[in-house]
């Protein structure tokens, strides 16, 4: 090693020097073992520091200390463990069913400006790595977010958004790192209880804890967080998240089951709650810090009893008017009347900007005010009873080309659904922390800006559109035929052309006519509706068919989506800390009656009471056949030259499976049959003292030929060619 020139007037540093004994002599660190000695104890050796609630201690060299508390839930341990990762944030925790691991930390900043609304952000990652993957494409690296993170991302917003108090504002970011899965343990419930230790152990206001369970029902038994196996045979999949004495939020998909077993799901579910929030309320004790006061902004009570004695009658005659945008014009025209009293223009325009929006944030409480007391009253702002649908129309077929087509429409919200059916080579591949599966069914729903007389930008599908499409695809997909039976892919597409008031639902309406239109097999036409709900001073009022005003200043949107014979999909949004079971058993059955309403009326306003019974004729003929293995080849040939012949001789679409399983599809009468004719004929077997007929391809002096299978030729011997005696060919 050579001495360093000196730079800037320092001198150089020397060189170290070593013998040829020390140069020789090898290194030995303390924690790895010479090659010569045994491997010490496996990592799981010392499992005194997993027991229940264990807290290391501050002396303890090979770990920070933390708190780590397990909770038996059905048949496995969920464990949730803080203090000893992320001690930067305001609050992180551990969590873990099976071997599969998620990371949740909190933080907070400061409000950023004036905001009608709490700055919450939720972000779930899922890392392949944690299932012992590579991310696909070039780049090898996780990008923007994936359909099945949005949808964790929004249960968990859902589920702890009511629990901030009101008039808190300050930013908060929730982050999600699912670090290990196996494969079989979902992380989205895990998040969710993680970010609810998070967030109660650190010191932002929070009305927690809360937990979350997944439900499953396999065998007329209901089973807590099942694995991805035993979901693959449950009639049930629901996420029920709650405190300790009430539900907060639902998400459920479901085979057509009962009222009364959603409601024994959610009991069921409950009770693993409980055990869950006792875990965390351990966890707070030890690890929680104090939680920090905020300032409630005050309201201005002059100028709120000012404006109530002037405005709050105007503001109850007016939320009458008929018509969406006329009802808005009409209340909007007595707050700007207002305004022009009371700030006049020549006014400092900085303090009349600040009065005009404090004014503004007044009238709004007003506004919910008087909404929420007509609905005490019975009385809603379009006239309707608690329990009355909408005037609905449904026709089909509206569009020439597309293989399916109807609109739905609801009151003022209305919706353009089609059907698209494909082949196989049109299915979904989705590869993730799950192992890669193939989706044949699809439902896409678009929300664009005009829909309720706005303007933004497109830029692809947002977080509420992906929800509110998965929701829809989860109604629908429990009617969709057995591949077997009805092996095409099928898409959906949802384009709202209005929106007051559940077009999430109108979206499953109008994709059940959709689909009878384009002539699927369909096992129950499906419908869906929005529930809603006011409770105040011990009174309770439940909504059929809400409006999007009543969605906005109620308590609680409540979707419920099924066929005549049971529920196919729920999910329960609320804006208080909770409702009891009590108001959803109620809530359920107000909400089948009318479920089977919407269904009776769109069908008569359709003409169509069951689907068509041919399809579309832009829609492909897909046949499927069976071959045997062994003949594989013989369909596609050397280097695919006999499927390329093929295809191109029917101008058709032929898929040939592992197993044997070809599908062909054509668009146009005739062309998949004559596909399958030929390929029945390259994969026949020639059967003893069968006549056939065949083209000559060769002659010989014994003899000639005959292809009498593709393929396959047969020999006419010379003495069989006439009766007479042939000398030669």
């Amino acid at each position: 090693m050579s001495a360093r020139p000196a730079a800037s007037g320092r001198p150089a540093r020397q060189a170290a020097s070593l013998s040829e004994k020390e140069r020789s002599r090898p290194l030995h660190f303390s924690h790895f073992p010479a090659r010569s000695q045994e491997v010490g104890p496996s990592r799981h050796a010392d499992e005194s520091k997993r027991q229940h609630g264990g807290l290391m201690s501050e002396g303890d060299n090979s770990s920070l200390p933390y708190t780590r508390v397990e909770r038996s839930i059905g048949n496995k341990v969920l464990s949730i463990e803080c203090g000893r990762y992320a001690r930067q944030a305001a609050g992180a925790a551990m969590v873990q069913l099976g071997e599969t691991v998620v990371f949740v930390a909190v933080a907070s900043g400061p409000r950023p400006g004036h905001l009608d609304f709490f700055p919450l952000t939720v972000d779930y990652r899922e890392k392949t790595s944690a299932a012992g993957k590579f991310p696909g494409g070039f780049r090898k690296r996780e990008g923007a977010p994936s359909m099945e993170e949005i949808l964790s991302c929004r249960i968990i917003d859902r589920s702890i958004r009511p629990l901030f108090p009101d008039g808190y504002s300050d930013e908060v970011s929730v982050y999600s790192i699912i670090l290990s899965a196996d494969q079989e343990n979902e992380p989205d419930v895990l998040a969710l209880v993680g970010a609810s230790t998070a967030l109660s152990v650190s010191q932002i206001p929070f009305m927690g804890p809360i937990a979350a369970v997944r439900v499953g029902l396999v065998n007329d038994e209901f089973i807590a967080n099942p694995t991805l196996s035993e979901l693959q045979e449950s009639k049930l999949n629901l996420v029920v998240a709650g405190t300790r004495d009430n539900i907060t939020m639902v998400e459920s998909a479901a085979k057509e089951v009962s009222e009364e077993t959603i409601l024994d799901a959610l009991e069921f579910g409950h009770e693993a709650i409980k055990q869950i929030i006792g875990a965390i309320d351990e966890l707070v004790e030890k690890q929680g810090k104090e939680k920090t006061e905020f300032e409630i902004p005050v309201l201005d009570e002059e100028l709120l009893g000012e404006m109530r004695d002037k405005l709050l009658g105007q503001i109850k005659e007016k939320l009458h008017t008929p018509g969406k945008f006329a009802r808005k014009d009409a209340i909007r025209a007595v707050f700007d009347e207002y305004i022009g009293q009371k700030f006049p223009e020549d006014m400092d325009p900085d303090e009349r900007a600040t009065a005009v929006r404090e004014a503004k944030d007044l009238f709004e409480k007003l506004k919910k005010e008087a909404i929420r007391a007509g609905i005490l009253a019975r009385e809603r702002e379009d006239g309707r009873g608690l329990e009355d649908i909408r005037e609905i129309n449904a026709d089909l077929a509206i569009l020439p080309r597309t293989h399916g087509s109807a609109c739905f429409t609801r009151g003022e919200t209305q919706a353009v659904v089609t059907t698209t059916l494909g082949t196989p080579a049109d299915e979904q591949r989705v590869d993730g922390l799950k192992p890669e599966y193939k989706k044949k069914f699809m439902l896409h729903y678009n929300f664009p800006a005009f829909s309720v007389g706005e303007s933004w930008p497109n830029r692809g599908p947002k977080r509420r559109e992906i929800g509110h499409g998965a929701l829809a695809e989860k109604a629908l997909e429990p009617v969709i035929p057995d591949p077997d039976k009805f092996p095409y892919t099928i898409r959906i597409i949802s384009d709202i052309l209005e929106s007051n008031g559940s077009s999430s639902m109108a979206s499953v309406c109008g994709g059940t006519l959709a689909m009878m239109d384009a002539g699927v097999p369909i096992r129950q036409p499906v419908a869906g509706i929005a529930m809603g709900l006011v409770v105040e001073d011990g009174e309770v009022r439940i909504l059929s068919d809400i409006l999007g005003s009543e969605d906005h200043n109620g308590d609680m949107d409540f979707k419920v989506a099924g066929t005549q014979f049971g529920i196919t999909a729920l999910q329960m949004d609320i804006k208080i800390a909770g409702i009891s079971t009590d108001i959803l058993k109620e809530a359920l059955e107000q909400a089948r009656e009318g479920r089977r309403e919407i269904l009776r009326r769109m069908l008569i306003s359709c003409g169509l009471r069951a689907p068509r019974p041919e399809l579309s004729k832009y829609a492909p003929r897909l046949i499927r056949i069976k071959i045997d293995v062994e003949k594989i080849g013989a369909v596609i040939g050397p280097g695919g030259k006999i499927i390329r012949r093929l295809q191109e001789e029917t101008d058709t679409n032929i898929e040939v499976e592992d197993d044997g399983t070809v599908t062909v599809s054509a668009v146009g009468e005739g062309k998949a049959e004559k596909a399958v004719e030929m390929i029945e004929a390259l994969t026949a077997e020639v059967e003893m003292g069968k006549i056939y007929e065949g083209r000559v391809v060769s002659i010989r002096d014994f003899g000639a030929f005959i292809e009498i299978l593709p393929g396959k030729d047969g020999l006419c011997h010379v003495s069989e060619w006439d009766t007479s005696y042939i000398k030669d060919m």
